[in-house]
């Protein structure tokens, strides 16, 4: 008397037969319709994920590295120390400006290739390489360009005012008023533009931002 064996792959084959027509009738599960107030949070915390590409990080660590020795701690006593810290926030605020305009791209050999954005398109910092002009068109100044810049300034004086050695070098004795202001004012105005930020993104990979692999 024969007795045959199955292999574990014809054992696997019935299987899948016997299983086939309970997955035929089986109902599709349908999709899940969003409301428009899902879709509404879900892109704002997809934008929440980029929103340190597009504030003056850069900058903020400059600002905190120089800002206790140019304010002296806090204890600006002379007007030297109060040019100083001055210049050190006009600095920062011009840094956050200036990086706004500023772009990149990788040429033929794949290096990345930085410069500043203008009207007629973008000026490749070290000159060495020049776009077409269809290419360099695609990099031209936009009204959304100053806007950005505007807020990334707004950004950083927000977190300046967070800054105690900022806050005693220039209000010492503050009211209790002043107290309550320099918690919420800089606290909403951080608010207003990162959900700005997050609304509008900037497109731009300048200096000090991550360059996209596309």
């Amino acid at each position: 008397m024969e007795v045959k064996v199955q292999t574990d792959e014809e054992v696997q084959r019935v299987i899948e037969q016997q299983l086939q027509p309970l997955l035929e009738h089986s109902p599709i599960p349908e999709k899940l319709m969003k409301t428009p107030l899902q879709r509404f949070i879900r892109k704002t915390f997809k934008g929440t994920a980029h929103l340190s590409n597009l504030l003056p990080t850069g900058t903020v660590l400059g600002f905190q590295m120089f800002s206790p020795i140019l304010s002296n701690k806090g204890h600006c006593l002379t007007s030297a120390t109060h040019s100083l810290t001055l210049g050190l926030l006009a600095a920062c605020c011009a840094s956050c400006f200036i990086l706004s305009f500023t772009d990149s791209f990788r040429d033929a050999k794949g290096k990345v290739r930085y410069g500043l954005a203008t009207s007629r398109g973008l000026w490749v910092i070290d000159g060495s390489v020049t776009l077409a002009p269809d290419v360099a068109a695609g990099y031209r100044l936009k009204f959304i360009d100053f806007v950005h810049a505007f807020m990334s300034i707004v950004v950083f004086a927000a977190v300046a005012l967070f800054d105690q050695n900022i806050v005693k070098c220039f209000c010492p004795m503050p009211s209790e008023e002043t107290k309550k202001l320099l918690v919420a004012v800089p606290l909403w105005t951080g608010v207003v533009c990162c959900l700005f930020f997050v609304v509008f993104p900037s497109k731009r990979h300048g200096i000090g931002f991550p360059l996209s692999r596309g």
